[in-house]
């Protein structure tokens, strides 16, 4: 198949890299500003006093339960790749724009919830486009740079914030500039998300029969869903913490940008550790990495531990997930997408409670049972059986 095949529009050819930049932008609008973008926020809305730390988890959770709803429906519901995309990357901007309106509170859980469905739509047709637009190249790194988008993403949303939290800008301000940011971004990926002619038999399924659930499998879809509760809590209130256990002082902004950073790099360095030391080791490693980057600010609240927190929760998450994703196709072999579908409602489950434990006393409780659930799915995941055959 020639690289014309897999141009943005008729007529125009695009190198691999161009195309997994777009990839890149398109994931960064979708989970850096769609999913992500209302925990640099929220501070700002604490202080404008829109909303409490309560209605805050609330906010946090319809746009996670949203991104189930995504999920699921982008399982059942076929359409092709690109025009997902679009359609995702637009409705993500127009909803973050309308964040920024002087909506009464269930409004904002609505668009927040809308918005997690067009995240998760783009996320899985992206992730699709990936392996009909990239594969045919055999560079395992051009899908890295792209899942580098999230991380991208979320470090660029966070600095615009820091930037507009120093000249005392508002939380409804700061929407509308996440709102026209993510349409810019949306300008500049668009042209590469012309729908292509469908390859013959690429929409038939590559193998018959049912998957066979097995121990194993069960075990990964757990261990997924504890990971999907033990990170959004640092993920969603990072931010918060930061500003409380500094006293306020302007460096918490910082924790947000350093979080993506993290998970953008780290997600380049993927395909050198799993061939390093395999997909389940490195799934392992990262779960009690993250659950030591989220306990330490709970003992120890200061300026280092915060930034071990951004460290070491941003620079695991990207990596599980595609570490999981990995597992799961090595232990189900062609009937993968039933094991991933099982693994992604967990994780989806999991975020939508994580926010929900989280209570005006405070973060320590949420956090420690994250960590100590984080702990128990490393142990858990040391148990492994042979792959599907």
């Amino acid at each position: 198949m020639s690289d014309h095949d897999f141009s943005p529009q008729p007529g125009i050819t695009a190198s691999p890299v161009a195309k997994a930049l777009a990839g890149l932008i398109a994931l960064a609008v979708a989970m850096g500003i769609g999913r992500f973008a209302f925990t640099p926020v929220l501070p700002m809305m604490l202080q404008d006093a829109s909303v409490s730390l309560v209605s805050g988890g609330w906010l946090a959770s319809a746009n996670y339960l949203g991104y189930l709803v995504g999920a699921l429906s982008a399982m059942a519901v076929r359409v092709r790749p690109e025009r997902a995309i679009r359609f995702g990357l637009a409705a993500i901007g127009i909803m973050t724009l309308a964040m920024g309106l002087p909506l009464p509170f269930f409004a904002w859980l609505l668009l927040r919830f809308l918005a997690g469905i067009a995240s998760a739509w783009v996320l899985i047709s992206v992730s699709a486009w990936c392996l009909e637009s990239l594969a045919a190249y055999r560079q395992p790194w051009l899908n890295s740079l792209v899942f580098a988008g999230v991380g991208v993403g979320i470090a660029v949303a966070g600095l615009l914030c820091l930037t507009l939290l120093h000249v005392a800008a508002s939380a409804a301000q700061a929407w509308v500039g996440l709102g026209m940011l993510a349409a810019a971004a949306t300008g500049l990926a668009w042209p590469f998300f012309g729908v292509q002619p469908h390859a013959a038999g690429s929409s038939k399924s590559a193998a018959g029969g049912r998957f066979r659930w097995s121990a194993d499998a069960l075990r990964l879809v757990a261990c997924y869903g504890v990971f999907g509760f033990g990170y959004i809590i640092p993920a969603t209130f990072l931010p918060v913490m930061a500003k409380n256990a500094l006293q306020g002082s302007s460096l918490f902004g910082w924790s947000w940008p350093l979080f993506g950073l993290a998970a953008a790099l780290s997600t380049l360095a993927v395909p050198a550790l799993v061939k390093r030391i395999g997909n389940r080791r490195l799934w392992m490693i990262c779960h009690v990495v993250m659950a030591f980057g989220i306990v330490l600010p709970v003992l120890w609240p200061n300026l280092l531990t915060i930034v071990c927190a951004a460290l070491g929760v941003g620079g695991t998450f990207m990596v599980i997930t595609l570490a999981a994703l990995q597992e799961a196709k090595r232990i189900a072999g062609p009937h993968a997408t039933s094991l991933i579908a099982a693994m992604t409602s967990a994780f989806a489950t999991g975020q939508i409670v994580g926010p929900l434990t989280v209570g005006d006393g405070g973060f320590s409780p949420a956090l420690m049972t994250a960590a100590a659930a984080l702990l128990v799915s490393a142990l858990t995941l040391r148990a492994k059986e042979a792959p599907f055959t």
